[in-house]
């Protein structure tokens, strides 16, 4: 039984990972932070431990600043495999916190590869890497590959451009089994009620049921490239398998506005969306990031990798989601 060890396990790719690693027969285990409300630090994970493979599934708490914690329980698990996800995640958030996204989603890398170094140096190590790296650069195809200037415009996109490239140094410096996923924006039901794809549902349901009347939004013209989190998580462990440790762009090749979200979610609740949503500055970032589109030609010639969901089920799933919630 291969052992994978997840950071940041309860989060929303943490918890689709652990129950695809669990259906292939792994031992998963992973890192929680601790949460003062301790319902939040596992909430996502609660049904997975109540199935039968849920006595595979092992948690611990650890922080990614904390190289100490980290030591403690790669030393412990000595992992096959090691995906490390944890990271401050939000992006407009990364300019209100940027020293400790730094620390966190730059430094945090660094001390996962260098305990691996030492102690598991033939795991394979999966590093979450994001398009919010690239910032605005955009190939004359419109599209963003792993060719493309990486001049990130947030706090949490330079962190992870740091990771990205000791990612890459760690493969090359000690021939360490080190893998980058370059994910575009990926969401489902269990996507947080902060992010923009799942603000927009859950607060046009509570529109529909009449227990809201306005949503207030950003930058309303900003492009993104949205996947599904069930299917990023399967190109993941397709990536960390491959053969050959190397960097992949998982995305859907298809770009949509914030506009143009509000617009399907709104009309499959039939709801005008320009009856009811507002911009608010307080949900603008200093620098935005204005457009996204991946060339995932890669992963899907080399690994044969493409996604079951379209935009359209993807949303459709996240309404139902929300309005049985």
């Amino acid at each position: 039984m291969k052992k994978a060890l997840i950071t940041g396990i309860s989060g929303q790719d943490g918890s689709y990972l652990t129950e695809y690693l669990l259906e292939l027969g792994y031992e998963v285990h992973g890192t929680v932070r601790r949460s003062s409300i301790a319902e939040n630090q596992d909430s996502r994970l609660y049904a997975i431990k109540q199935t039968p493979l849920g006595k595979n599934l092992y948690t611990y708490y650890a922080d990614m600043t904390d190289e100490h914690s980290l030591y403690s329980v790669i030393s412990k698990v000595m992992p096959d495999e090691i995906y490390n996800l944890a990271a401050m995640s939000h992006v407009r958030v990364s300019f209100d916190v940027p020293a400790f996204t730094i620390k966190t989603n730059a430094l945090g890398v660094l001390n996962v590869l260098e305990i691996a170094r030492n102690i598991v140096p033939n795991a394979k190590i999966y590093q979450a890497s994001s398009s919010e790296m690239f910032g605005n650069s955009v190939n004359k195809d419109g599209s963003q590959s792993l060719l493309t200037p990486m001049t990130p415009v947030s706090p949490y996109g330079c962190a992870k451009v740091m990771g990205f490239n000791l990612a890459r140094h760690y493969r090359a410096a000690y021939n360490m089994h080190v893998c980058n996923g370059i994910l575009f924006n990926h969401e489902s039901p269990r996507r947080g009620t902060n992010f923009v794809t799942n603000k927009v549902v859950t607060t046009a349901v509570k529109i529909k049921l009449g227990l809201v009347n306005k949503l207030e939004l950003g930058n309303m013209d900003s492009s993104r490239d949205w996947g599904h989190s069930k299917d990023y998580v399967r190109a993941m462990h397709m990536i960390l398998n491959h053969e050959v440790p190397d960097d992949f762009i998982v995305a859907t090749g298809k770009t949509y506005t914030v506009r143009d979200l509000c617009k399907i979610v709104f009309n499959k609740l039939d709801l005008n969306y320009k009856d009811y949503v507002v911009q608010n500055p307080k949900y603008m970032r200093p620098e935005e990031l204005k457009y996204l589109k991946g060339d995932a030609s890669k992963i899907k010639n080399t690994l044969g990798w493409k996604p079951d969901y379209t935009f359209e089920s993807m949303i459709e799933e996240m309404i139902d989601y929300a309005i049985k919630k």
